[in-house]
């Protein structure tokens, strides 16, 4: 985005959700994804920790408080994978990088209301070795 209008995301198809989502969430700017949340009752929920942000503004202030931002820590990161768009929701996979080794696979969905994403909820899971019992019955996937 880098400064530009956030356009209409409801109007948007799979591939230019893709490239908007891949771009605002590579770096995870705090003021770019401000103005492509819903201005009057935004919500991020985050069912792992139990956390429901309401409000765009209070999210911003989480965002720019989180260790990062103040350099103590190298900027988190998510790489989307794949984007999913249905009449008002995009689904988004991807893998979220925190530094230093730490990752985690992530389920991003957002509702979209009014041409901005109205209510998101984002889901993490760390990677896990696959039981070797169950190998004869898979196929590895890239990760």
């Amino acid at each position: 985005m880098n400064g530009q209008r956030v356009p209409d995301l409801e109007q948007m198809d799979e591939q230019e959700a893709f490239r908007f989502l891949a771009e605002l969430l590579a770096n995870l700017d705090p003021q770019e994804e401000y103005q492509a949340r819903h201005p009057e009752d935004y919500v991020l929920e985050m069912p792992q920790s139990g956390e429901r942000f309401r409000g765009r503004e209070n999210v911003r202030a989480f965002q720019e408080a989180y260790p990062a931002a103040r350099g103590d820590d190298p900027a988190p990161s998510i790489r989307v994978s794949r984007v999913l768009v249905r009449e008002g929701l995009w689904v988004a996979e991807g893998v979220a990088d925190y530094g230093g080794g730490q990752v985690a696979n992530v389920v991003l969905i957002f509702e979209l209301k009014d041409g901005r994403m109205w209510h998101d909820r984002w889901y993490f899971a760390e990677p896990f070795e696959a039981p070797e019992w169950r190998a004869r019955w898979i196929e590895r996937m890239e990760t």
